[in-house]
């Protein structure tokens, strides 16, 4: 059975925020593993990784299974630290963002996120071979990538995730445009991100919605919709549909997907209730149909 998964936040939300959030998706949504950890920032884990124990307690209790992420940028030697107090960690399981990650795993069992860019099957046999077991495919790949990059983890073994819900993880940089937009520095950010929970819109000058900016991050601006394609991205032979949280009922949206994957309700109908959910953000499948990821390819959706 194809398994639903909840990436981890990306958002700089309040440890009440997380530890509600995750209490919600650990008594209600129908997610198979639950990914848990900061991603993006190194600034913000201090206000949420005290509660790390017992939100794993919680969600394990629940029939969950929990990964821990690592950073997907390191770059300073509390980060290194880190992602090395990481990689030392059988239990629970470990998804590596970052090269530094890879280095100090060393070939030790553990999974690969979306940020190491696995585009082709020659990158996901080296992958295998420095001890991975699972891989995030890049949320950008076109179908036809998919299902080679599918073919390829299966043969050797491997669980193989896609995005199917969420914005798009774009690119990370160096420096903070979060902070330099409200005129701080990265080092003096007063935690300005934490103003924008869904990430902080960015237009073109004719004032037309573009990208959200999240930090060191960019994101689009849509959230990618693969809902009317779950069933063929199953049949293409990937294991786990990953789901990122949004500032949207992320409990109905897993709901949505997960109706349709056994067969509950139609696609119209499971799609109708998620575009409800998510209001007046976009929902975009471009990357898929290998065109512009902005647009949303009506024709995809079954009758």
């Amino acid at each position: 059975m194809t398994k639903l998964t909840l990436g981890p936040i990306a958002y700089h939300w309040s440890g009440e925020e997380r530890r509600d959030f995750y209490a919600r998706i650990a008594d209600e949504a129908p997610v198979d593993e639950v990914y848990l950890g900061e991603v993006i920032c190194s600034k913000r884990a201090p206000f949420h990784e005290a509660d790390l124990p017992d939100t794993i307690e919680r969600l394990e209790r629940a029939g969950k299974t929990v990964i821990v992420s690592s950073l997907a940028e390191v770059m300073l030697a509390r980060e290194r630290k880190a992602t090395a107090d990481l990689a030392e960690m059988d239990s629970p399981e470990i998804e590596l963002n970052n090269a530094a990650g890879l280095f100090a795993r060393g070939k030790r069992p553990h999974r690969v996120g979306p940020f190491l860019n696995a585009y082709n099957e020659a990158t996901i046999a080296w992958m295998a071979g420095q001890g991975a077991t699972h891989v995030t495919l890049p949320a950008e790949l076109p179908r036809a990538a998919i299902a080679v990059a599918a073919g390829a983890a299966r043969d050797l073994g491997l669980g193989v995730e896609l995005q199917v819900f969420g914005r798009a993880p774009l690119a990370v940089s160096a420096r903070c445009y979060h902070a330099r937009a409200h005129g701080r520095t990265k080092d003096n950010c007063q935690f300005v991100c934490e103003q924008d929970p869904d990430g902080m819109p960015l237009a073109t000058r004719d004032d037309h919605p573009i990208l959200r900016v999240n930090g060191i991050q960019t994101q689009s601006e849509s959230y990618v919709d693969l809902l009317p394609e779950a069933g063929e991205i199953s049949a293409m032979g990937v294991t786990h549909l990953r789901l990122m949280p949004q500032a949207v009922d992320m409990v109905e949206v897993a709901w949505a997907f997960r109706d349709v994957l056994d067969g509950a309700c139609t696609v119209a109908d499971a799609d109708a209730r998620l575009r409800a959910l998510c209001g007046a953000t976009g929902l975009s499948n471009g990357f898929y149909f290998g065109t512009a990821g902005y647009r949303r390819i009506e024709a995809a959706a079954p009758a």
